[in-house]
């Protein structure tokens, strides 16, 4: 019970998490307008929060070497208090851009730390928690809108001053069930970072090559959803809902893609994924009227959110106990650090004068390409993990 209650608390604190990096896309538009900025400007805002959680883990990863996961958990519940108060005070774009960065920070810093946590605290359905655990933070993907457009009957800042306070008592209250729960001592063998991640570098770059350019098509297309759906003739309220849409649809995906990816091979099950997201979103390019759009919405936000917690339970039911976190940490900073920069350059190219259109379906063809060479090397066996089923994290 007490591991369950833990537990509950890394959902909760995942929940604020999430909730701290998507809530820039719905404010895309409102930072135009009071910092008087451009759509590459803008886009840089989002692509910060981003890279700043692609940032610290390495550092993150490394600090589990010598830290327990849970000290460095309330680290990052510190940071995401600060960050979020940061962004609520933030005066002009400097302060806002370094506000954007520190919240990044935070998340990664919880994520190198918690999912490993995670998948050892039950070690027999690594796969069933991780999605729990991703279903709770895109439950704070599917609110933000609507809590976005609450604080934009007042301020938009209210949302990160709520964001502050939430964060400091998730956190508090981590800190007390952590001290109460008996934690398993899986990771105590992983005490050396370069050894660990030098072991599994197949697996490591396998993942990051696949996760990361997804998940920059990902980043590309959600930051920019609303504009691009006021661009297609929808009415602003309707485009900053359909990003509910997209974020609800993935509640349920996160459960049904963590049950799936303790079942089936690893690759082949990826490869799937990714192929369905390529084909959603070019049905969102060329869908018209608000019921295709909505039903391609809704195609795009459950495959792309089932790829989640099976690349996850791809690597850390994969890796050995002795370089888990490790290597885990250098995944993360490798697969963040290529998604952080999807918003940017669609910011900057759309800038440029580029339709939206153009932009999304050159990013599912580059995709599609990618998806043909891992089918390519899985057939042929040199894909790490490619041709087993899951197997629970030692």
């Amino acid at each position: 019970m007490s591991r369950s209650r833990l537990f509950g608390s890394l959902c909760a604190l995942v929940f604020l998490v999430n909730f701290a990096r998507v809530v820039f896309a719905p404010l895309v538009g409102e930072f135009i307008g009071e910092f008087a900025i451009g759509e590459g400007t803008a886009g840089l805002i989002v692509t910060l929060a981003w890279l700043g959680s692609a940032a610290p883990r390495l550092p993150a990863g490394w600090a589990l070497t010598h830290f327990s996961r849970q000290f460095v958990i309330l680290v990052s519940g510190a940071m995401l208090t600060l960050g979020a108060l940061g962004v609520a005070l933030a005066p002009g774009v400097p302060t806002l851009l370094t506000a954007a960065f520190a919240i990044g920070l935070a998340s990664g810093v919880y994520f190198v730390a918690a999912n490993p946590l995670v998948a050892e605290l039950f070690p027999t359905r690594v796969g069933r928690v991780m999605g729990v655990h991703g279903m709770a933070s895109q439950l704070a993907a599917v609110a933000t809108a609507p809590v976005v457009t609450v604080a934009l009957w007042y301020d938009w800042r209210l949302a990160f001053y709520g964001l502050a306070l939430a964060a400091a008592a998730s956190t508090v209250v981590f800190v007390v069930f952590a001290r109460q729960t008996d934690l398993p001592d899986a990771g105590a063998s992983d005490t050396d970072f370069v050894a660990g991640a030098f072991s599994e570098w197949k697996l490591i770059l396998a993942g990051v090559v696949l996760l990361g350019l997804a998940s920059f098509v990902w980043q590309g297309l959600f930051n920019f959803y609303e504009l691009y759906m006021i661009d297609k003739g929808l009415p602003p309220a309707t485009a900053r809902n359909l990003l509910t849409v997209i974020f609800a649809a993935g509640v349920p995906a996160f459960l049904v893609s963590g049950d799936l990816a303790d079942r089936l091979p690893h690759v082949p099950y990826l490869l799937g994924i990714v192929s369905t997201f390529i084909g959603g979103v070019v049905l969102v390019v060329v869908s018209s009227g608000l019921a295709a759009v909505v039903a391609a919405s809704v195609v795009v936000g459950f495959t792309i959110h089932m790829l989640f917690p099976a690349g996850d339970t791809y690597l850390l039911a994969s890796l050995p106990d002795e370089s888990r976190a490790s290597a885990y940490a250098v995944f993360s900073a490798g697969m963040m650090t290529t998604q952080a920069a999807g918003s940017w350059v669609v910011g900057e190219v759309i800038e440029a004068g580029a339709g939206y259109d153009a932009v999304f379906l050159t990013l599912a063809g580059g995709l599609a390409l990618v998806v043909v060479a891992y089918a390519v090397l899985e057939r042929l066996g040199r894909i790490p993990g490619g041709a087993a089923s899951a197997e629970p994290a030692r």
